[in-house]
């Protein structure tokens, strides 16, 4: 785009008459929505639907005291930024970021299989859990943990981030598998990825982040089992073979204690998990989670409800579950 953006918006300022204003706008808006791409202005790729938006709100107002307001918010938008000190947004244009989601009921209609993701691993969440998460609570070249390395969904979106990453796999053959099939993706940011197998309850997490130079992580995100739901290994260690809720939440518990110490103050941890229905009861592994986080210090910011009907478990199933849930008198 060959027009000077900056200097058609600070000059606007200069006019006394609405008219005059809209007319230069309505030029620059056209000019705009001829462009194939995004506008690069001081170096910075700004989507054009945000810049179109922005000058049609400016274009619609019938007061020149509104439409300068308007004016000069769309040009702090684009000469500054306004940047948390856990992510990499703008703030000032928060309105670009319409793929982020920021309701507490998150309805997603399939899962991402781009690249090397794919939902072979029974259990493995949607990509675009970690996906949001990461990129509303991390920075480019922030260190992440996974104690619960599984498929690797969470490294693998690191990794397309530009977000360093520890994942802990207590399998050893799970942990090479999945190394194997993160290899095979692009490091387009030349991020680091590390693999460790072992006990997250165990692992000693301070002679290793010693001996990395990893100095603590500034992310963490737990997706344990769903308690006995599925069956991963035969290991004692497993959480899926606790023989109560109050050994699973013991276990679990361990691994908080083992990770949470080397989170960075005032940053953030999430857990995603699912409850269980079992003999007629359901037992809310979600909320009994929670409050192992909260007996260790943590503040609860959020609860997100995730609806996703194309699950392992549900596949082809819808109408059974519906029927289940009449039957049984409980909701999915």
């Amino acid at each position: 785009m060959k027009t000077n953006l900056i200097n058609i918006i600070s000059d606007s300022l200069k006019h006394s008459e609405l008219n005059e204003i809209k007319k230069d706008f309505s030029v620059l808006l056209k000019e705009i929505e001829k462009s194939n791409r995004n506008i690069l202005i001081n170096n910075v790729s700004v989507t054009k639907d945000f810049l179109c938006g922005e000058i049609n709100q400016i274009l619609e107002t019938h007061t020149i005291e509104r439409t300068k307001y308007y004016i000069k918010r769309l040009l702090k938008s684009l000469t500054e930024e306004k940047q948390s000190k856990i992510n990499d947004l703008n703030l000032n244009r928060w309105k670009e970021y319409d793929d982020l989601i920021t309701d507490s009921l998150w309805i997603l209609d399939k899962r991402d299989n781009t690249g090397v993701h794919h939902a072979g691993y029974w259990g493995n969440f949607i990509p675009q859990i970690p996906n949001q998460l990461l990129r509303r609570y991390t920075k480019k070249d922030e260190w992440v943990l996974d104690p619960f390395l599984g498929s690797g969904t969470t490294l693998i979106e690191a990794q397309r981030l530009g977000r360093n990453a520890v994942g802990i796999e207590l399998s050893k053959k799970v942990l090479n598998q999945t190394r194997k099939i993160i290899s095979e993706e692009r490091n387009h940011h030349s991020i680091e990825l590390k693999f460790l197998n072992g006990d997250s309850s165990e692992i000693n997490l301070k002679k290793y982040l010693k001996e990395s130079g990893i100095k603590s992580f500034q992310f963490q995100i737990f997706h344990p089992p769903y308690w006995d739901i599925i069956k991963f290994s035969n290991n004692k260690s497993d959480l899926s073979n606790s023989k109560s809720i109050e050994e699973f939440l013991t276990k679990f518990g361990g691994v908080l204690d083992n990770c949470l110490p080397h989170l960075d103050k005032k940053r953030f941890a999430a857990v995603v998990i699912g409850d269980k229905y079992s003999d007629g009861e359901w037992v809310p592994l979600g909320f009994y989670v929670m409050l192992e986080f909260l007996k260790r210090g943590m503040i609860l910011k959020s609860v997100i409800v995730k609806n996703f009907d194309e699950t392992t478990a549900k596949r082809n199933q819808k109408e059974l579950w519906r029927y289940r849930a009449l039957a049984g008198g409980f909701y999915v």
